[in-house]
């Protein structure tokens, strides 16, 4: 496993590659990350991770300057099951060049974690087109579980790069909870909770398949929740799986709740 630490790093260790696979993180490597290493490592011939906090994406700076980081234990797990290159930029190497245009969604995307996180997506395009012009990968592979975050970018970066955006499924623990970087910063009764509600959502989403009157199913279960667990759900909603777009019916749907434990924001998708 090689650490490029600067774009020069980079530029020399990629030169003479190709088929190359690209998974973008910002460190705290769990099994989600791993999953989606191993799935370039079978699809690609060489696989780079980037560790990077982008802070364009954070709306919060508590949020940020809070993000769970440990470089030490991230570089063991990616050193064990090896991996190629990890590039780990500083914020100058990423954002070296001023944007000439402005990253603007459209509002018929601003659905979601676009609607309560101004400017978060905005962020997150603007550093995936920068990464995705310094390594040139040929398939860059992201989890499911942010499924907004991998619809707007199948459909900004394919437009723009030859690259191809491989969706991966979300991984769970044992309980069904999904890895994500955040679960570091909940305690083990927060954990347990998290874990509670989403055995709960797995288990509606199999009642929705039976019932004609789903919206009033999803209704009742919005105010079930918030009472039951103590918790303030951001939002709760049925859409399609295509376009994001609300709808009534499961099929090509997914149910898509974002909440808080204390102050720790969850997001999932059923």
């Amino acid at each position: 496993m090689k650490i490029l630490r600067n774009n020069l790093d980079l530029n020399v260790a990629l030169k003479k590659e190709q088929n190359i696979g690209f998974v973008p993180t910002m460190g705290s490597i769990h099994k989600g990350h791993e999953s989606l290493i191993k799935q370039s490592k079978k699809k690609c011939k060489v696989t780079i991770v980037s560790i990077f906090i982008n802070p364009k994406q954070f709306n919060n700076k508590n949020d940020y300057r809070n993000y769970p980081k440990n470089l030490k234990k991230d570089l063991k797990i990616l050193h064990k099951i090896k991996t190629d290159f990890v590039y780990i930029p500083t914020i100058t190497d990423v954002f070296r060049k001023k944007r000439k245009q402005k990253i603007n969604l459209n509002k018929k995307d601003i659905v979601l974690c676009a609607k309560f996180r101004k400017g978060h997506f905005e962020g997150v395009l603007d550093v995936m087109d920068r990464l995705t012009n310094l390594i040139k990968p040929n398939k860059i592979f992201m989890g499911e579980k942010d499924f907004q975050q991998l619809f707007l970018l199948k459909k900004f970066i394919e437009k723009k790069y030859k690259s191809k955006i491989i969706g991966c499924k979300t991984i769970r623990d044992k309980n069904g909870l999904a890895y994500s970087s955040r679960n570091s910063l909940l305690n083990d009764n927060q954990l347990k909770l998290a874990a509670k509600i989403t055995r709960n959502l797995l288990s509606l989403r199999k009642s929705l398949t039976k019932v004609n009157d789903v919206k009033k199913l999803m209704n009742n279960e919005y105010k079930r929740m918030s009472k039951e667990f103590h918790i303030k759900i951001e939002y709760f909603e049925l859409r399609n799986k295509k376009n994001l777009r609300k709808v009534k019916e499961i099929k090509n749907s997914k149910i898509f709740i974002a909440y808080y434990i204390n102050k720790i924001r969850l997001i999932d998708n059923f």
